[in-house]
């Protein structure tokens, strides 16, 4: 328990420390899409670090390096889109909009909250750390089932991601609502297959007689709260709807907000 313990601790302070570095590049460049780059690249080295941690005296094995390169690869895909994403803009309109409300306290504030963003990472690194760790030595099947479920929650994020550049990219959808492709299944649906990827943590981590693989759950059941209910689809759909109207109060109403799900039709404005 002491390792595990120690672990945990260790994960808080790197992600801690990681987010601070976030705030100051934050306030160098005044950027705030920078803030989601260095948090995805944190999660993934923390990640990936805490995944190969040698516990008691052991080297690395096959599932540790399996889980190490899963988190990896997700950090890379995704913190690159976002970074290439955050070079062509000047600020990130959600966090724009918090430093907007928090007007003079903004530095301060923001501090705190990507201090609080930091900890809620916490349990979707550990998730990463207790699912390298089950005590068996050999790979299971249910080991390549959740770095299945991993790749192709990365293959349908980035397959949304481009949809969403495609549609933006021709001039005859300037101002209208992305619904083609994923789009027209999920209002977001790189959000789904973002949480989609986090699933195969448990998937990997649940093991007879393993307890500590219980806390790999909570990465699917955060990384779902945060999309859902904070930094995600909440403060996008109000942008959305500033920028959009009543184009995207219609898009609303007949598409499924998180999961994808055939669209409801519409009858004079109604759905039906």
């Amino acid at each position: 328990m002491t390792t595990y313990l120690g672990a945990l601790a260790i994960i808080a302070l790197s992600l801690a420390l990681l987010m601070a570095l976030a705030w100051v590049v934050r306030e160098r460049t005044g950027n705030s899409g920078w803030v989601d780059t260095v948090w995805t690249f944190s999660v993934g080295l923390v990640g990936a670090g805490s995944a190969l941690w040698p516990v008691f005296g052991h080297a690395p094995n096959a599932r540790q390096w399996l889980v190490a390169g899963l988190v990896a690869l997700w950090s890379v895909r995704l913190g690159t889109h976002i970074a290439i994403r955050t070079k062509g803009i000047s600020d990130d309109p959600r966090y724009a909009a918090f430093a907007k409300e928090w007007g003079f306290d903004a530095p301060r504030r923001m501090f705190i909250f990507l201090q609080n963003q930091a900890l809620g990472s916490v349990p979707l690194v550990f998730a990463v750390f207790v699912a390298a760790h089950v005590p068996e030595p050999a790979l299971r099947v249910q080991d390549f089932l959740g770095a299945a479920i991993l790749l192709i929650g990365i293959l349908g994020e980035g397959l949304a991601d481009a949809q969403l550049r495609w549609f933006r990219q021709d001039p005859v959808n300037a101002g209208q609502v992305c619904d083609v492709g994923l789009w027209r299944w999920s209002r977001h649906p790189n959000y789904f297959f973002e949480w989609l990827c986090w699933l195969a943590y448990p998937v990997i981590g649940l093991a007879t007689g393993y307890a500590w693989g219980w806390a790999s759950v909570l990465a699917p059941v955060f990384m779902y709260w945060i999309l859902v209910h904070v930094t995600g689809i909440p403060p996008l759909e109000q942008q959305m709807l500033r920028s959009r109207g009543e184009r995207y109060r219609a898009y609303q109403a007949r598409t499924s907000a998180f999961f994808p799900l055939p669209p409801k039709a519409m009858v004079k404005g109604v759905t039906a």
